[in-house]
């Protein structure tokens, strides 16, 4: 029989204070989790997730999936994904200070 340990990463329950920490579904919940940290952890939480989550499906995510992100949330990523690129991040492209025709 498999034993059911659970392995979660190994971030400061701070970041999640909206949630029980012990009943997040750190596989499901991946977008939550990544973007938390990429808004509001630093380096040493970025290395955690990307052990946790293997840094393609980071970048991935945070590229792709993530559909908001503060503009200092935005530039802190680019700094620790030195491979993104802004233009590409669904995320800013989905921001809603870009200027917008009226009509």
């Amino acid at each position: 029989m498999k034993p059911l340990t659970k392995h979660i990463p190994n971030l400061n329950p701070k970041f999640f204070w909206d949630f029980k920490f012990d009943k997040i579904d750190w596989d499901g919940g991946y977008k939550m989790v990544i973007g938390r940290i990429v808004e509001r952890g630093g380096q040493d939480q970025i290395d955690e997730i990307v052990r946790f989550y293997g840094r393609e499906k980071v970048i991935r995510t945070v590229r792709d999936e993530i559909s908001f992100l503060p503009n200092y949330a935005i530039e802190d990523a680019l700094k620790f994904f030195p491979e993104l690129e802004k233009e590409e991040m669904y995320c800013y492209l989905n921001r809603k200070d870009k200027p917008y025709h009226w009509i």
